[in-house]
């Protein structure tokens, strides 16, 4: 028998000050990661007086664009964007059960589907409500919610995990090369302010032609900007069978579009549109141009616009950025130090991105039947 997702829960309408809130409690389409990443600290807080409440054990879907399948089991309480849906449990539902039935690609796939608009679809509530959903027992909603949970807190460890170590490298870049404090806190002689592209290739974007788009795997990996951004690296969603600028593996992405700035790493080679750009070091000191734009994204802000003005970057200014250029033996020995942990960061992802395929493809056969908790247990 299968139920409506309106039976098993409801969309949330309470209300909270914006007063109340702060950069961690507060959610928007923004700060939500997509694969289902979770999300990250908020950028700023909405200039109203009220806005919608969430409460913990709530789940948050980001309702703009749905194939970028962003979603959060709210761990705490706080406020929300008009933009994001908050779904609450209904009595007997399993609240962390209720998180993995709407991770399920299933339900992306139909909200995608029923969405509305083009440029900027947004999910159909009442198409959203009218999904449909297995009717299982409490007793099978808990057994199936706290083994994938537990793929997840893998998961969520090899993050923390990445966030230190990424932490750790920035504050040692920092240490080095900001407050030169192995250097008696004053600038080597042997080593000069210069620009970025003394130190680096810079490979401005260039979308292909829209008809070469495919989201079936067929031809080159293809990011268009931010948008396909996660926490360090880009999440698949696009391939083109006509790529024109590339970027290699290990390779510096930065949004060069509204918001300026922000960092990721290639993960692979990939065709850039025309919201990136791809910074590689002309002499293999990947990570020392990695924290380099990290320290860069203040400067880089004032290339955002205000108001109505669309903040952006050209490859002249990219190219004019000033940066530091240390002596080779200390560039030398900041990589021997770095480099590993990047390398770990990177080992770390490619065990959660097997770990959540695990997760992905367990789910939908749990929910249907196909699988039971107790065939796991006997596997194992």
């Amino acid at each position: 028998m299968t139920f409506k997702l309106s039976d098993i829960c409801t969309f949330a309408d309470g209300r909270i000050a914006v007063a109340d809130l702060d950069l961690t409690s507060y959610i928007s389409t923004e700060n939500m990661l997509q694969n289902k990443e979770g999300i990250t600290r908020s950028a700023g807080l909405p200039t109203v007086n009220q806005t919608q409440a969430y409460q913990a054990e709530d789940v948050l879907v980001s309702n703009i664009r749905p194939y970028f399948r962003k979603i959060w089991y709210a761990d705490r309480d706080g406020g929300c964007s008009n933009d994001v849906l908050v779904f609450r449990a209904k009595e007997n539902v399993y609240p962390s059960f209720l998180y993995y039935l709407l991770s399920d690609d299933t339900f992306f796939d139909y909200a995608t589907a029923t969405a509305k608009g083009t440029k900027m679809p947004r999910g159909d509530k009442g198409a959203i409500m009218r999904y449909k959903v297995p009717d299982l027992p409490l007793d099978i909603q808990i057994g199936i919610a706290d083994t994938l949970a537990a793929l997840d807190a893998r998961i969520a460890e090899n993050k923390a995990i990445n966030h230190h170590l990424e932490q750790m490298a920035q504050a040692i870049f920092k240490s080095w090369f900001v407050d030169f404090e192995p250097f008696g806190a004053v600038m080597p002689d042997d080593w000069r302010e210069g620009t970025l592209s003394e130190i680096a290739t810079i490979t401005m974007g260039q979308s292909p032609d829209g008809s070469s788009y495919n989201e079936d795997g067929i031809g080159t990996v293809f990011y268009q900007g931010r948008a396909e951004f996660g926490s360090r690296f880009p999440t698949r969603r696009l391939f083109t069978t006509q790529p024109k600028r590339m970027a290699a593996k290990g390779d510096v992405l930065m949004s060069v579009r509204a918001p300026v700035g922000d960092v990721n790493v290639a993960y692979e080679s990939c065709c850039l549109g025309r919201g990136l750009v791809g910074i590689q070091s002309n002499n293999s000191c990947q990570s020392f141009i990695l924290y380099t734009m990290f320290a860069l994204k203040q400067q880089l802000d004032m290339f955002n616009g205000e108001g109505t003005v669309f903040g952006s970057i050209n490859k002249n200014d990219m190219a004019t950025l000033p940066v530091l250029i240390p002596s080779d033996e200390v560039l030398r020995q900041f990589e021997e130090l770095v480099n590993p942990m990047d390398a770990t960061i990177e080992a770390n992802y490619a065990e959660s991105s097997n770990l959540q395929a695990a997760r992905d493809s367990l789910l939908p056969r749990l929910m249907s039947g196909e699988l039971s908790v107790a065939d796991l247990i006997v596997t194992k």
